[in-house]
């Protein structure tokens, strides 16, 4: 069996730097928004070549909380309008509601499974005030293009940076985590950078945006028993930041694995009953996810399953179609539609050897 991700062993790796870090909280007993989350957060600015880190517990809230940011910042209101991927996470729409905001479904590029300026100019009028721009799977949105439209229409750029730790644009040569307004990460164990837990943090430039968010994710409240506005309870666990520190060394390498065996993935998989991803060869794309297409998917997942492939579908449901989402089951978004029934996600990770990634090819090229 080829496991589609082996937390365990991309785990191990660590297990006696994790150990010696646990003793030392352990000791240190300062178990909220700690030195370790003070550090991670400096490393994790530096490494996005941003201004700001601040960490929260999960990415969902980094996004929510930047929206709630800015609204308490004057740059949003309750009822704007804020663009999303139809075919992105359901995580991206959730804080968009949560911030009691309108999302409004934009069609992804079908080649690249993002949204492109192109698309999401057509949908600007006076009440869209953001752009969420979703680096799905790993690879970066249409950087240069989104930004140069924002910044002709006085909007905000917000990116949704889940699953591109360290991606790279090849406009300006800059990281994910800077291609924006503020960026939102998710620190959940199975990504590039993954903890041990929940974890999350916003990246920015924007030091008002700093000061309010470092309040927003601990009650309101800079000195304790003190809330100056109506907070949350949303900080980066000080061990799960210790464990962060210390991956994070790995990251860069990490990535570059997951680039080789895409490559190889790419050149060796010959069939024309799967349809590849589209990938330039740079540093724009981590691969998160390696996802391929396939028209008989319940029928492929057979083939896989009777030759020992684990793999994942990221998602089987668009977030329109979600039973908690109904009041937006009318939109009619074909082309997210079609991209969710048959999309598959291979297995892909830093830790996987070359013969499994042959193994892999050799399945999908029988099928």
């Amino acid at each position: 069996m080829i496991k589609f991700l082996d937390l365990q062993k991309i785990n191990n790796r660590f297990r006696e730097e994790f150990q010696t870090a646990f003793s030392k909280s352990l000791d240190d007993a300062h178990f909220i928004l700690g030195d370790n989350v003070t550090k991670f957060e400096n490393e994790f600015a530096k490494y996005c070549g941003t201004d700001y880190c601040v960490g929260t517990a999960n990415g969902l809230d980094a996004l929510t909380l930047i929206l709630k940011g800015y609204i308490q910042l004057g740059k949003l209101k309750k009822g704007d309008k804020v663009i999303v991927p139809a075919n992105t996470f359901i995580a991206t729409i959730l804080s968009v509601l949560h911030a009691e905001l309108v999302p409004v479904f934009i069609e992804p590029d079908p080649k690249t499974y993002n949204i492109s300026a192109k698309t999401v100019e057509s949908y600007l009028g006076k009440d869209v005030k953001a752009i969420i721009m979703v680096h799905l799977y790993g690879q970066l949105a249409d950087t240069k293009g989104l930004m140069e439209l924002v910044s002709n229409n006085n909007l905000l750029l917000i990116e949704d940076a889940a699953q591109a730790h360290g991606a790279i644009s090849n406009y300006k040569n800059l990281k994910a985590g800077n291609l924006s307004n503020a960026a939102a990460f998710s620190f959940y164990p199975s990504k590039n950078l993954g903890a041990l837990g929940d974890g999350g943090a916003v990246t920015t430039n924007d030091k008002e945006l700093v000061e309010v968010l470092s309040l927003l994710r601990n009650y309101g409240s800079k000195e304790k028993y003190k809330n100056e506005i109506v907070g949350y309870n949303s900080r980066l666990d000080d061990l799960q930041a210790a464990f962060l520190n210390i991956k994070l060394k790995m990251l860069n390498k990490d990535n570059e694995r997951r680039r080789e065996i895409a490559k190889t993935y790419l050149k060796g998989i010959k069939n024309s009953k799967l349809k590849l991803p589209l990938y330039d060869g740079s540093e724009n794309h981590v691969f998160y996810a390696f996802v391929i297409e396939v028209e008989a998917r319940d029928k492929f997942i057979e083939h896989l399953n009777q030759n020992g492939i684990e793999y994942l579908i990221h998602y089987p449901i668009p977030p329109h179609k979600q039973y908690a989402f109904h009041r937006f089951s009318h939109l009619n978004l074909p082309i997210s539609e079609k991209i969710h029934k048959r999309i598959i996600s291979l297995p892909i990770s830093p830790i996987m050897t070359n013969t499994e990634v042959d193994t892999v090819i050799k399945v999908l090229n029988s099928y």
